[in-house]
């Protein structure tokens, strides 16, 4: 008898031990964080605006992607939630192609301006010092358009409204370092032009009417951090 309470008071103490121990597993993916952001970043026009009848439109345009990112993660049991938000931007453009209107004088050339993203992630340890993921939130995007007709030029904002979601690992090189690597899915659904000249406009807002839009875009990010 005094044998078993032995065991059953060494089990109970062990596994009381056991639980902060687990606990301090997170420690390592909890609290804030800032980080660099680089990786591929490609757009593509959705299934509703897909253009396959002309060899020569670009369907897509890619790029390197580049920012900084801030963070604050706690862990709720065996789970790590956090909530961040990042700003970057990417190299992609393209110039836009049509014979007929370039024999004309016309001219337009598209850019990928900066992206916003406001979100949640959730993640378990699948390691000592690795956190696998799946994040969510919503994003902003800007496309900066210039057209000319070979004598003015109309520059303009196309400001898309979207949605992403997005899974990946994360890796602590240290108590206060960590390197990551993440796949992200945007769907952008509206959007307005935004006019650089005022003067378009009769209400002096420079700003369209919002519309719907179709925009596809992925990314495949590698980042750098630090956790405070």
């Amino acid at each position: 008898m005094k044998k078993d309470i032995a065991l059953i008071l060494a089990s109970a103490s062990a596994t009381a031990l056991a639980v902060p121990a687990a606990a301090q597993d997170n420690s390592a993916f909890t609290g804030p964080r800032i980080e660099g952001i680089a990786g591929y970043d490609i757009s593509k026009a959705g299934s509703s605006v897909d253009n396959d009848l002309n060899d020569e439109d670009d369907q897509s345009i890619d790029g390197f992607m580049y920012g900084v990112g801030v963070g604050y993660d706690v862990a709720v049991g065996g789970i790590v939630l956090g909530a961040e938000a990042e700003l970057t931007g990417s190299t992609a453009e393209t110039e836009v192609v049509d014979g007929d209107l370039e024999d004309l004088g016309f001219g337009a050339e598209l850019s990928t301006g900066r992206d916003i993203y406001v979100g949640a992630r959730a993640g378990v340890l699948a390691g000592d010092n690795l956190l696998v993921y799946a994040k969510g939130g919503y994003t902003n995007a800007r496309f900066n358009l210039l057209a000319d007709n070979g004598t003015d030029e109309l520059e303009t904002d196309l400001d898309l409204d979207g949605w992403r979601v997005g899974a990946g690992a994360e890796y602590a090189m240290s108590e206060n370092t960590f390197v990551k690597l993440e796949y992200r899915y945007s769907k952008y659904s509206e959007g307005e032009f935004d006019f650089n000249d005022d003067d378009f406009f009769d209400d002096d807002t420079g700003e369209s009417d919002r519309f719907d839009a179709d925009l596809d875009r992925h990314q495949v990010a590698v980042g750098f951090g630090y956790r405070f």
